[in-house]
């Protein structure tokens, strides 16, 4: 299987024909959390424990626990102001101030028509991107006018990960990774060669595909390979120029030396 997966990666690699990006450890930090959500400008830590969420600043930790909708399927703290976290087993969004205290609930059972959910972000203002897995569509969906603001062509695969800013949303399926604007116009669309995760910052993301990842400029298409040597990557975050690692042990920050 060995020569295989060699072929994989020598394929990948020569596809894109780029200089790898070269990384300089800045720190690590032992750490034992279940799911790391993101760390802000500030080293602010969002997290999941337990099926708890978790915000911790200064040594200082407050949470949120809601044990009657299941277990936490996502969650997004991109604007601290406006935390999701997503219950996909109840079809339940649940935003949370930046104190974690709950300012809306959205149970997408109770809508009509009915809306089966599978992958959420956060979109500007009142909104979410919801991927609607019935209909096979991205939505943009505003929760506070019970509305579908925009709606994109109907996928032919199945999505991977979504993640989005204020203005863009990046929608990763098995065949492509597309990119919209808050609009829900198409931005652009490209194939999708054995990524399975992303994270984003600045517009630029960062891909996974199995034990390698990879630098996506914005407004580009050209995947650079991120020489990450043989560091186990459980979960990965992108902050401006700054890489996070973590083994499920230790957390590693990184700085991406692009060119």
């Amino acid at each position: 299987m060995k020569w295989i997966n060699y072929i994989f990666l020598f394929l990948i690699y020569s596809g894109y024909a780029q200089d790898s990006i070269q990384i300089k450890l800045i720190n690590s930090l032992k750490l034992e959390k279940e799911t790391i959500i993101s760390i802000d400008d500030f080293e602010t830590l969002y997290h999941i424990k337990n099926n708890t969420f978790y915000k911790t600043s200064n040594n200082k930790s407050i949470n949120y626990s809601n044990v009657q909708l299941g277990n936490i399927t996502s969650a997004n703290a991109f604007n601290p102001l406006k935390i999701n976290l997503f219950y996909k087993s109840f079809n339940t969004v649940v935003i949370l101030d930046n104190r974690l205290a709950e300012i809306f609930k959205i149970d997408f059972n109770m809508m009509q028509p009915y809306k089966n959910v599978s992958h959420i972000t956060t979109g500007f203002d009142n909104s979410l991107w919801v991927f609607n897995q019935d209909l096979q569509q991205l939505e943009l969906y505003d929760y506070k006018m019970n509305k579908v603001k925009v709606r994109s062509l109907p996928v032919q695969s199945n999505v991977l990960d979504l993640k989005s800013n204020y203005n863009y949303c990046w929608m990763l399926t098995e065949k492509y990774l597309y990119k919209y604007n808050y609009l829900g116009s198409l931005i652009s669309k490209m194939e999708n060669k054995g990524f399975t995760e992303m994270a984003l910052n600045n517009e630029n993301v960062v891909l996974k595909t199995d034990n390698q990842l990879y630098f996506l400029a914005s407004n580009s298409q050209d995947v650079v390979p991120i020489q990450t040597s043989k560091l186990l990557i459980n979960q990965f975050l992108l902050a401006n120029e700054t890489l996070y690692i973590y083994d499920s042990k230790i957390l590693s920050k990184f700085q991406l030396k692009i060119k």
